[in-house]
């Protein structure tokens, strides 16, 4: 009888112990359970506020966006933050995509948008950007959406929207910037090259990038616009006529020219004779017109010389 009731014990004992093993394990697992069910709707709160980056960007151009471009050292932009969490909870019941960019990350959206501020939010619809300016409150956000307050902004023009050509310009210029600081930190932290030493590697890397596109340019406008001399076979044959045409032209100027002085020479002298005509002869008075009128002494001087040669052959003649 003892031997019995000791097993049954036994029995019993062990029977509870599995009972408070297995409750053990429902509570454990109702716990799990519980923040599963519990950890869902923060992951979905998370899941409503979407970031944009430089490869993803064209995703904004269809349907409704509101965009935050943020700093994280902005002390702005850290007080914004809870308004716009909030705000990005609503997102997906208002059917819009509410998005943040890190413009220290994402240096092209930064010049494709012009950022000068900090933070900077805009509204796109279906491709048509406006720059939101009210209060940044989430009530502010919330009317500005559901309201079509942005109905009454102002667009951006397409020169300056971020598809157009001078923002692809702007955001490829932004991304060449932050290329060649991150070249300029590796090389002064890494390699240990000093700052004046990296200002030289890039300005000599400037010039002689600017030398390669320069002859490259040259290059193209040879290319598309040759010379004559290379389009044509008898180039130079024609060149040379060309020149001879010229020299000729230039020989017939230069004898009109030498004549045109003679005719006038001869006229000089034509005149200068009748002048001293008239001196020998003397005036209608009787008197001889008075020294200096007409031509210069040294010119008369010569006229009277060769008319006193004349009358010399004339009595030769004789």
């Amino acid at each position: 009888m003892a031997c019995l009731l000791a097993s049954s014990s036994n029995i019993g004992s062990t029977m509870f112990s599995l009972t408070r093993q297995t409750n053990q394990r429902s509570w454990i697992c109702c716990l799990f359970l519980v923040i599963y069910l519990t950890s869902l709707p923060v992951s979905a709160k998370r899941d409503g506020l979407r970031e944009v980056t430089d490869g993803t960007w064209e995703e904004i151009l269809t349907g409704e966006w509101m965009i935050e471009f943020y700093a994280p050292w902005c002390p702005a932009c850290q007080q914004l933050q809870p308004a716009w969490k909030e705000f990005a909870d609503w997102g997906e019941d208002m059917g819009v995509n509410i998005a943040k960019v890190d413009v220290t990350e994402q240096p092209g959206l930064s010049g494709r948008f012009i950022i000068t501020s900090l933070p900077t939010i805009y509204h796109c619809k279906d491709g048509v950007f406006r720059k939101y300016q009210g209060a940044r409150t989430k009530d502010d956000f919330l009317s500005f959406v559901d309201e079509q307050k942005w109905r009454a902004v102002e667009p951006i023009s397409s020169w300056f929207g971020p598809s157009s050509f001078l923002m692809n310009s702007m955001s490829a210029l932004f991304k060449l910037s932050m290329f060649i600081r991150r070249c300029h930190n590796y090389m002064t932290e890494q390699l240990g090259i000093p700052v004046w030493g990296s200002y030289v590697i890039f300005g000599l890397a400037t010039l002689f990038s600017g030398l390669a596109l320069g002859l490259l340019l040259v290059f193209i406008a040879d290319f598309a616009f040759p010379s004559r001399r290379f389009s044509s076979s008898d180039y130079y044959q024609k060149k040379q006529t060309m020149e001879q045409a010229r020299l000729i032209q230039r020989q017939e100027d230069e004898h009109e020219a030498d004549g045109e002085e003679d005719d006038d020479e001869e006229e000089e002298d034509d005149d200068q004779d009748d002048v001293w005509r008239r001196r020998r002869r003397g005036s209608p008075e009787g008197r001889p017109e008075p020294r200096g009128q007409g031509f210069s002494d040294e010119a008369l001087r010569k006229r009277v010389v060769a008319n006193r040669e004349e009358e010399d052959d004339d009595e030769e003649d004789t």
